[in-house]
């Protein structure tokens, strides 16, 4: 796995062995990029990623100078490798948040540009993630969610929904904050 753009570009990162995480693909994060490239100025923006798993989508996000990037996991073994990364890399702009996700959108009082979350595909409650996180509070009225999902699942019919990309199979969903 490599960080892909921006101040740490190139930079490898070996994440723990033995983790549950399924990191997000180098084709995808770079997809997903571009894409925020041109919607987005990194520099402002203040970042949430859920289940982080390995770290890979905050360290992009940090890499490009993202102000704040909160990062959210609740296995013991992820945070100690992201933490490692973190303080071998010197990242400053990222702080880890060891909670179950859920927990954390209930207490969170933090408004956040972008929320991103790249749940396990086996999650029973994966469905729901969209309604969970807009109606927590935690997104600036100008933001948006992006939800990573496999592609059986399709959140078209989601009333916030506002665009889809897939690259391989990784699928990417774009949800609005409310309904304006």
């Amino acid at each position: 796995m490599r960080i892909i753009g921006g101040k740490y570009k190139g930079r490898r990162i070996v994440p723990p062995g033995n983790l549950k995480a399924r990191p997000t693909t180098d084709f995808a994060r770079e997809g997903l990029f571009n894409i925020l490239n041109n919607r987005v100025d990194f520099e402002t923006i203040n970042v949430l990623d859920l289940f982080s798993g390995t770290g890979s989508i905050s360290y992009e996000f940090a890499s490009r100078g993202a102000a704040s990037v909160h990062l959210v996991e609740k296995d013991p073994r992820h945070i100690s490798g992201i933490k490692r990364i973190i303080k071998d890399l010197d990242i400053e702009n990222i702080r880890t948040i060891h909670i179950d996700v859920r927990a954390y959108l209930k207490t969170c009082s933090v408004k956040y540009d972008i929320v991103f979350a790249d749940p396990p595909y086996d999650l029973k409650w994966l469905k729901e993630l969209p309604d969970l996180v807009t109606q927590a509070g935690v997104i600036y009225e100008d933001g948006f969610f992006i939800l990573e999902h496999p592609k059986g699942l399709s959140f078209t019919g989601h009333k916030l929904f506002f665009e889809h990309r897939n690259y391989g199979g990784v699928n990417f969903s774009f949800f609005k904050p409310s309904i304006t």
